[in-house]
């Protein structure tokens, strides 16, 4: 999840500047890499309601399995989010490319697996601490697959940018732990799935209250740990109408301390996805 370092006036500088050009190269090089696998890949569309945000997002995402294990990806975009009372289109992405490792999948060990994730990404507003995370999965599943759960324990590295201003942060326990989850045919109804993640973990940041969907840096302070979770549902609405591909639905995203936002937050999001 994204790690944030929020442009204060002139005690913080924009620590990385996006183009759009930068932006259509890696979403063009990101569909390139999703088509190019067989495997599972969809694309989310979102209006998000959250009343510091209320934009529209993009997230292609990627989930592809083989004999050595599994690789995840996804990539967001936001689109017309405002910055100093200026729209900006889009305004910023983030990307987060995980790999599942395991050579011992016929044996009794073979729900554990060693993962290795990296995350990071570029704002206009404000730069993010790219994060090398390292550790273990323990996948839990059903004996139909319907109903997955996998458990990680993550060493994380933060690379923080120095600031204009003091010595550079650090995290008091450079340590995160995710949960992901996946139901299928929620309840008994064919086509209704529930997923999503929840993480928790350390990062030394500057957090503030919203007032009328802008920051208020008076009331600025630091923060050490980070939570946040999306749960996602969505329907296979176009199963009724010969259309597998399409669903609608949404998610919420439940945070706390997350992405200079103090204290706990509630952004509702609902969309559309079409699986490939």
């Amino acid at each position: 999840m994204p790690e944030a370092i929020p442009a204060r006036g002139k005690h913080l500088k924009t620590l990385y500047i996006m183009s759009k050009k930068t932006i259509l190269a890696a979403l063009a090089a990101s569909i390139a890499f999703a088509f190019s696998a067989k495997a599972q890949t969809n694309l989310q569309v979102f209006y998000d309601f959250g009343k510091d945000r209320k934009h529209v997002t993009t997230t292609l995402e990627g989930f592809y399995g083989d004999k050595w294990g599994n690789t995840f990806f996804f990539i967001d975009y936001d689109y017309g989010e405002k910055v100093n009372n200026e729209k900006v289109s889009p305004r910023g992405t983030y990307f987060e490319i995980a790999r599942c490792l395991n050579f011992w999948q016929n044996t009794k060990l073979s729900p554990l697996s060693l993962h290795v994730e990296y995350n990071g990404g570029v704002y206009k507003g404000y730069g993010i601490n790219h994060a090398g995370l390292f550790g273990l999965d323990w996948f839990i599943h059903g004996k139909d697959f319907r109903n997955t759960l996998n458990v990680k324990v993550l060493y994380k590295y933060i690379h923080y940018d120095k600031p204009v201003e003091g010595s550079r942060p650090h995290s008091k326990v450079p340590l995160q732990f995710t949960a992901v989850w996946g139901m299928q045919d929620l309840f008994g109804l064919k086509g209704l799935r529930f997923s999503g993640f929840a993480d928790f973990w350390w990062e030394r940041d500057t957090v503030c209250p919203s007032v009328k969907g802008e920051r208020d840096w008076t009331k600025a302070e630091t923060s050490d740990i980070v939570f946040l979770t999306e749960p996602q549902l969505w329907y296979n609405v176009g199963r009724h109408f010969g259309v597998d591909n399409l669903n609608v639905g949404g998610e919420i995203e439940l945070s706390y301390d997350f992405g200079t936002g103090k204290g706990f937050w509630c952004r509702p999001c609902l969309g559309a996805k079409w699986v490939f």
